[in-house]
């Protein structure tokens, strides 16, 4: 029997096909389905239809919203991708699977005291700040190196780097820019590549793509 069209099945198929293009695996792409702002409802549907990877912006909604769908569905995972603030970080620790938002060594030290503290070595991602704009979180490029050598010293996990590029132009040479950052500073994940831009990131290496509004609509 086909299977139903629906939103998670397109994004699914054209993450495939962005793969095959690209002469990648498929599975080697994780969708992150951004649910900030949604109800847990909303969160049931999905998980329902199988997608196990979500993602959160703010340590304190998850906080409010996912222990419950946590103990239902303990096979789900969460990462957090919005920026966090260092007196979160042991909240963030306990609670998220994955953070991507490492951006600063005054939250490295946050992180890497409260993994101490809790016991769990969650995975991380850098944000590069690939733009260089004002107004955005994320490393400067230039101190890329030092921040990854700083973890490394810390045995933080570092999975990866992250990047949001600027509104409005074309991703594509942000996605290809955050890709030589990985390869010349010797991580593989790239966290890049949002429901406007996934199919453009997936042909340039992510290995986490971050789907809100594509999945659930519009906020």
């Amino acid at each position: 029997m086909q299977e139903a069209h629906t939103p998670l099945s397109d994004i699914r198929a054209r993450i495939a096909q962005a793969a095959r293009i690209a002469r990648r695996d498929p599975a080697g792409v994780t969708l992150v389905a951004v649910s900030k702002t949604k109800p847990a409802s909303a969160i049931e549907s999905l998980i329902a239809a199988g997608q196990a990877v979500f993602g959160e912006n703010r340590v304190q909604e998850a906080q409010d919203k996912w222990p419950a769908l946590r103990e239902a569905h303990p096979e789900v995972l969460l990462h957090l991708v919005g920026q966090l603030q260092s007196n979160k970080a042991e909240d963030a620790v306990r609670l998220f699977d994955c953070i991507h938002s490492l951006d600063r060594p005054s939250l490295l030290t946050a992180l890497a005291k409260a993994m101490d503290r809790t016991g769990r070595r969650v995975p991380l991602f850098v944000q590069v700040n690939i733009g260089a704009e004002e107004q955005k979180g994320g490393c400067a490029i230039a101190d890329l190196p030092a921040l990854l050598a700083q973890a490394r010293t810390a045995d933080l996990p570092v999975q990866g780097l992250m990047c949001v590029p600027p509104a409005g132009i074309e991703a594509a040479p942000f996605f290809a820019l955050l890709g030589k950052l990985a390869a010349d500073n010797g991580v593989s994940g790239l966290s890049m590549g949002m429901s406007d831009d996934f199919e453009t990131a997936v042909m340039l290496g992510a290995t986490h793509i971050r789907v809100g509004s594509a999945l659930f609509g519009a906020r």
